[in-house]
């Protein structure tokens, strides 16, 4: 929903609200010329380090951005996958002993985002202040628009290649430092998280601790990680059960079947206040909290005030699969804390994670944590 039609209601008719917002958007514009044009001609703008309409969000402190620089597409041999991998690398330019986050996409109906080629929000936002971020283009892309039937043993929406891709590139970070030279030597590869938003939360989720099966008559299965050593979780599906919606007991047993019990790997959930997913779920946004609150500890949760499904946008640039939920202040929140949040994890003496919630817990209208 836009600004304006979220607004009409406060008018007598639409089109009065249309002739109000263009009057202030056009006197706004003036006002902005008025005040470039009584400049010094030798005043110039500071660099650009954030939205100018990031709000509030910029109180919650983070370190200083570098520049990045990505290689698109490294291509990793899989014999038995139908397609190699491909994945998409991002680094900022300088500095050495890098974690590394693996981010993994969403099941969205975008042509390009649900890929190697979306999230740049989140990506390029952690790869600027100090991560290797490496994002795969799982078989459940819309770029390739696979049939769920023309790779057996797979399962719906390739659930399960999912989680395998992940394993895939850790297994080969010498391949990707090869063919990337310009990070060799830079990884910690002591140091891995896992991230992923939506579907890409649940196949973020199995690598932590979460099973799930395709079937009732099946064992749940395990693909527990033990390298990945935190993970945020961004409007991720929650249990089960009764919970879920008709067309997801209709279509997705995995998706039934899921159960966040055995998720033990530590990992921030983000939710939106106003993430209801009706076609997933007939709890409303406590259905993606499930993650903190039934797995084990330890876990946060991070609740984005007034955020739906794309929690402030995650999924790409103006992107229309965000069209009620893309805002720079709320983008500018979960980039800040799921950055804060993992620096403290990997460097324990760094209180990034705490002093952003401090922060945060004056700004209520933004969001809150919670943890256990």
């Amino acid at each position: 929903m836009s600004l304006i039609s979220s607004l009409v209601g406060s008018f007598k008719t639409p089109r009065s609200a249309v002739r109000y917002y263009k009057r202030k958007i056009n006197n706004q514009y003036s006002k902005s010329i008025t005040m470039a044009a009584n400049q010094s001609p030798t005043t110039r703008l500071p660099r650009m380090e954030e939205h100018a309409l990031i709000g509030d969000a910029a109180k919650i402190p983070v370190i200083n951005s570098t520049p990045i620089i990505s290689m698109n597409p490294i291509i990793l041999p899989a014999p038995d996958r139908i397609i190699d991998v491909h994945i998409k690398v991002s680094a900022p330019t300088t500095g050495v002993n890098l974690p590394i986050i693996l981010l993994s996409h969403g099941q969205g109906h975008s042509n390009y985002l649900s890929s190697l080629d979306g999230y740049g929000p989140i990506a390029n936002f952690w790869a600027s202040h100090g991560f290797i971020v490496i994002q795969p283009t799982h078989l459940s892309s819309m770029s390739l628009s696979l049939s769920d039937d023309v790779v057996h043993g797979d399962g719906p929406m390739f659930w399960r290649s999912r989680a395998q891709d992940m394993k895939h590139i850790l297994n080969h970070l010498d391949e990707i430092e090869t063919t990337f030279p310009q990070i060799q030597g830079r990884l910690d590869r002591s140091r891995v998280a896992i991230a992923g938003h939506s579907m890409g939360g649940h196949t973020a989720s199995l690598l932590m601790g979460a099973r799930t099966r395709d079937s009732t008559e099946d064992p749940l299965i395990d693909f527990f990680e033990p390298r990945i050593r935190a993970g945020v979780l961004l409007a991720a599906p929650g249990d089960g059960g009764d919970g879920v919606s008709q067309r997801v007991k209709d279509n997705w047993t995995f998706l039934v079947e899921h159960t966040h019990a055995e998720m033990k790997t530590p990992a921030l959930v983000v939710i939106g206040e106003n993430d209801g997913s009706p076609f997933l779920t007939t709890r409303g946004a406590a259905y993606h909290a499930d993650a903190y609150h039934r797995s084990k500890g330890p876990k946060s949760l991070l609740t984005i005030a007034g955020g739906y499904h794309g929690v402030g946008g995650v999924s790409g640039y103006d992107s229309n699969e965000a069209t009620n939920d893309e805002s720079p202040e709320r983008l500018g929140v979960t980039q800040r804390l799921t950055w804060a949040y993992l620096r403290s994890q990997f460097y324990p003496e760094d209180p990034a994670w705490s002093v952003s919630c401090n922060v945060l817990e004056k700004l209520p209208h933004l969001g809150a944590v919670e943890s256990k």
